[in-house]
């Protein structure tokens, strides 16, 4: 295909939602405690519709092709996502916006790179909860806690309480999400 302008578009278009989608969440993160529906929903059509129009209109067809991701890419994007995260919400470790954040990064960014933002979104959000409890002063009851709760997940019949309190200080993930996005786009594009 001759370089008419339409192929940069048709290959960037998705890193500049993605990167205005995760500051955004990152800031109404941290002021209000949570990922809004009104910003996931709208950003996992468009990745999803996106990657359609955009696959079929560069030459390649509606589903997917070699070059563009389509559809069907971007589906396995929002499913590689929002999946694991979801297990994560049900299980009461995160907020389901969280979930739905990175289920929309997959839809516009693919499985790649949806996986690459969760594992340095964790790592980055692990850092970040030793620092707190560092701050906090609250390591050692921490680990007690953890402790106490990986000795009664080995023990048969026992049932584990919750390791967090109502005092336990929480992170943002969303912010460690956003990061994490960042340096998985940035190793993409060095590639």
């Amino acid at each position: 295909m001759p370089d008419d302008g339409f192929s940069w578009f048709s290959q960037y278009w998705s890193s500049a939602v993605i990167a205005a989608l995760v500051v955004t969440a990152a800031v109404v993160d941290l002021r209000h405690g949570k990922v809004p529906n009104w910003l996931t929903y709208p950003a996992i059509l468009i990745g999803l519709l996106g990657h359609a129009v955009v696959g079929y209109a560069s030459g390649g067809v509606f589903w997917g092709s070699t070059e563009q991701m389509g559809l069907a890419g971007a589906l396995q994007g929002f499913a590689m996502g929002f999946s694991p995260l979801l297990l994560c919400w049900l299980a009461g470790g995160i907020g389901g916006g969280d979930a739905k954040l990175m289920g929309a990064v997959g839809a516009l960014g693919g499985w790649r790179l949806v996986l690459g933002a969760m594992l340095f979104g964790f790592v980055i959000a692990g850092l970040m909860a030793v620092v707190v409890m560092i701050r906090k002063r609250i390591v050692r009851r921490t680990v007690r806690r953890v402790w106490h709760t990986i000795i009664l997940l080995i023990i048969p019949g026992a049932r584990p309480a919750d390791p967090t309190g109502p005092d336990s200080p929480t992170v943002p993930l969303a912010v460690a999400l956003c990061l994490g996005t960042f340096v998985a786009m940035f190793e993409l594009y060095i590639r």
